[in-house]
């Protein structure tokens, strides 16, 4: 028995020697620290100040009718349609009995507009041989270009109808989701009533509102930050209008979002500069250290050692941050592994 305690004591001091020289607790005892590390650069960077903005769709109608009857039938909330594809129907009886009623008018005008060019061509003969008189001839070919003109309007007439029969279908104008009914089936629309209301959640834009003294600062294809609640994302500034008045002194700023689909409606808040660019040293925000001693971030040295630096956070820009101390451009510094990481210990930095 006592040579079976002895054997579990030898092996449990064994792997607790082993766990301390590995890991964390080896980090803990000086050993090579495992970090990741990113690049000191210089970028353009500018104080900025946050406001209020609303994501919203490029694309977000109220389709109506064209056409005056009965709703027989209107698509469900949460439909999602391709352009082109129906989303409300309206009752085509009495146009359907008109389209057919049309349609015969525009055979009988081509059965008299055959009738009167044959009529014509037997005149001209007869005419050639002295057998009929000029008058009639001139008559038949009057009364064939009347009914070549009544042709043309029982034409136009049954087009114009079979437009109305088209718009009895309201058609979704590009593809999205419907997100509200109007109006109910059953209901009688006239020309102009709001049936559904149809969006598209792909094509989005951010509107921001911020004020007219910062205008000067905020240009076309600049990258701002946007946040919402449990998000940051990045935004290009697609348009900026300067149009104030005397109740509201701001402009407004439409941007497209770069990577994150938001939900339409969103509120976010849009960090925009409130003065010129300037080039400063960042680094990644995680690289900054707090300690009692005050901010610092570890630089990498040639030697495989970390040593600890300390500076002062400026300006943020995004995921990256301006900072003053003894950094150099090209610098590496820790963005993970520093929070327990000891000035010239040694480190392992880890593979992306």
């Amino acid at each position: 028995m006592k040579n079976v305690f002895f054997s579990h004591l030898i092996r449990s001091a064994f792997l607790l020697t082993l766990a301390l020289t590995s890991g964390p607790a080896a980090a803990q005892m000086g050993g090579p620290a495992l970090v990741r590390v990113a690049r000191a650069e210089i970028q353009d960077i500018a104080p900025v100040t946050t406001v209020p903005a609303t994501v919203v769709s490029r694309s977000d109608a109220r389709l109506a009718a064209e056409v005056e009857g009965r709703l027989t039938d209107v698509v469900d909330v949460g439909t999602v349609v391709d352009e082109g594809d129906p989303v409300a129907f309206i009752e085509d009886t009495t146009l359907q009995l008109r389209n057919t009623e049309l349609k015969a008018q525009v055979e009988r005008a081509k059965a008299s507009l055959r009738f009167l060019e044959g009529e014509e061509q037997r005149f001209a003969k007869l005419s050639e041989s002295n057998l009929a008189a000029l008058t009639q001839l001139e008559q038949t070919r009057s009364d064939r270009d009347v009914a070549r003109g009544d042709l043309a309007i029982a034409r136009a007439r049954l087009a114009q109808n079979e437009d109305q029969l088209a718009r009895t279908r309201i058609l979704a104008p590009y593809g999205g989701i419907v997100v509200e009914r109007l109006m109910m089936p059953g209901e009688r629309v006239v020309v102009g009533s709001q049936v559904v209301r149809l969006v598209d959640q792909q094509n989005l834009e951010v509107i921001a509102r911020a004020p007219l003294d910062y205008f000067q600062f905020v240009r076309p294809g600049q990258r701002l930050e946007m946040r919402s609640p449990n998000r940051v994302e990045t935004g290009v500034v697609r348009t900026v209008v300067a149009v104030g008045d005397l109740s509201n002194h701001q402009f407004e700023l439409r941007l497209d979002p770069e990577n994150t689909r938001f939900p339409v409606g969103q509120t976010l808040r849009v960090s925009i500069p409130v003065s010129e660019f300037r080039q400063a040293l960042t680094v990644p925000r995680d690289a900054l250290v707090l300690r009692p001693e005050g901010m610092s971030v570890f630089v990498l040295n040639d030697d495989g050692t970390a040593r600890q630096v300390q500076v002062t956070a400026g300006v943020g820009q995004g995921e990256r941050i301006e900072i003053t101390g003894t950094v150099e451009p090209g610098d590496r510094v820790v963005i993970r592994g520093n929070e327990r990481l000891q000035p010239g210990q040694a480190v392992s930095i880890m593979e992306d």
